[in-house]
């Protein structure tokens, strides 16, 4: 199974015919993807739940509609089991950005942690569930693979946001505050909680 975001709406991809949804169902296939795409972008579709015969397939014929980003980031705690959060675009998010080329995905975690937050001395404990969005950019949709890794700092000062990313908060938050900044982030951050 797969779950992606377009914008914030679930598209979720299955080859479980009796997959439980909420979600309207259809075969994949019936409709373009481009066309899905659209609908999402452009109407308050709910979202949909697309019924696959053969699930690899789909997903290669999916990823072949959009151009591919591959991101790496990490949900970080600290001695005190807070979690570090940003603030960007409105939104509380984790911090995370785009591999470079050549790069394993660890290494872009960690350095996309370092960079958007201040936050050293960080050590990746597990990886974490793999999230997918399709966003446009310039009349091209894009699909963004973010790789999620479980981290550990016994960073002591206070984080740092990267002003020159748009980030503009960078904050250790208690189980508490987590909560409240859930109802104000992504789809896709929440499927980490």
């Amino acid at each position: 199974m797969y779950k992606v975001f377009v914008n914030e709406r679930p598209i979720i991809l299955t080859d479980m015919v009796d997959f439980s949804t909420n979600l309207p169902k259809e075969p994949f296939g019936l409709r373009p993807i481009d066309a899905l795409f659209d609908a999402l972008f452009q109407t308050a579709v709910p979202g949909l739940c697309l019924l696959c015969d053969d699930l690899e397939t789909a997903w290669r014929l999916w990823q072949a509609h959009c151009n591919i980003e591959e991101a790496a980031g990490g949900k970080v705690l600290n001695t005190e089991g807070q979690v570090l959060f940003i603030y960007r675009y409105d939104k509380w998010d984790l911090p995370k950005g785009k591999r470079e080329p050549g790069e394993a995905l660890a290494y872009t975690a960690r350095r996309e942690v370092e960079e958007e937050c201040g936050v050293d001395g960080l050590t990746i404990k597990q990886s974490l569930p793999i999230t997918y969005h399709v966003f446009k950019k310039n009349k091209t949709y894009v699909l963004k693979i973010t790789h999620w890794f479980l981290m550990h700092t016994d960073f002591k000062g206070i984080p740092s946001p990267q002003a020159a990313e748009g980030i503009g908060q960078a904050q250790f938050k208690s189980p508490s505050e987590i909560s409240q900044a859930l109802k104000n982030t992504y789809e896709n951050i929440k499927l980490l909680f």
